[in-house]
């Protein structure tokens, strides 16, 4: 999962996205409903309610890459709740990229609040590309749709979470223009410790 720093880090790793070998830039189509980026081996669009089981195949897969595979509890009840609530707002949001009528890649994200730019921005929890598809733009395309849809919203950030040891994937941001803050360091507090910092 680019993992949780939620802006993610996972008990002290990332669940960030596996690079294709050979990255390239995908033409763009808008990002408004149905005018979706398009290329003639995939297409990326948001995840639909019947994506679920394909989009926790592909965290698996993910966390299974970085080493943690046992980390990686969550249902496709809890996903369908958080992605596609029956009432109220989602808590996430998902887009999925699809080739020869099957999912291949996806990238989970959330809403982000800078107090500074008094802007949203996006925080990309997870980014992965099946194995056999990677090097084909797909990893790359992912990435333009949640840039589009910043720019396009008028937020300031894109953002996500990158285990150090992962090198290949932090060339692959770089070739895109990303930037490591490296002042500054993410902390967590989950499990006992959550627990006893809410005083119960």
């Amino acid at each position: 999962m680019t993992s949780e720093q939620s802006a993610e880090q996972s008990a002290g790793q990332t669940r960030e996205p596996i690079p294709e070998q050979a990255p390239e830039q995908a033409p763009h189509a808008g990002t408004d409903a149905g005018a979706w980026p398009e290329c003639p081996t995939f297409f990326v669009h948001p995840a639909l309610p019947e994506d679920v089981p394909e989009l926790l195949r592909l965290v698996r897969a993910l966390a299974d890459y970085e080493k943690e595979p046992e980390a990686a509890v969550a249902t496709p009840e809890q996903f369908a709740e958080a992605l596609f609530p029956a009432d109220g707002s989602p808590v996430a949001s998902a887009h999925v990229a699809v080739k020869d009528g099957r999912i291949v890649g996806m990238a989970l994200w959330f809403t982000t609040f800078s107090t500074w730019t008094g802007q949203p921005g996006i925080w990309l929890e997870d980014l992965f590309v099946d194995p056999d598809s990677r090097g084909e733009g797909i990893g790359t395309a992912l990435l333009y749709e949640l840039a589009a849809t910043c720019v396009d919203r008028g937020w300031t950030r894109l953002e996500w979470s990158v285990l150090d040891w992962n090198a290949p994937s932090i060339a692959f941001y770089r070739s895109h223009g990303a930037r490591p803050l490296d002042d500054w360091t993410t902390f967590r507090v989950d499990g006992d410790a959550l627990t006893r910092l809410a005083g119960l």
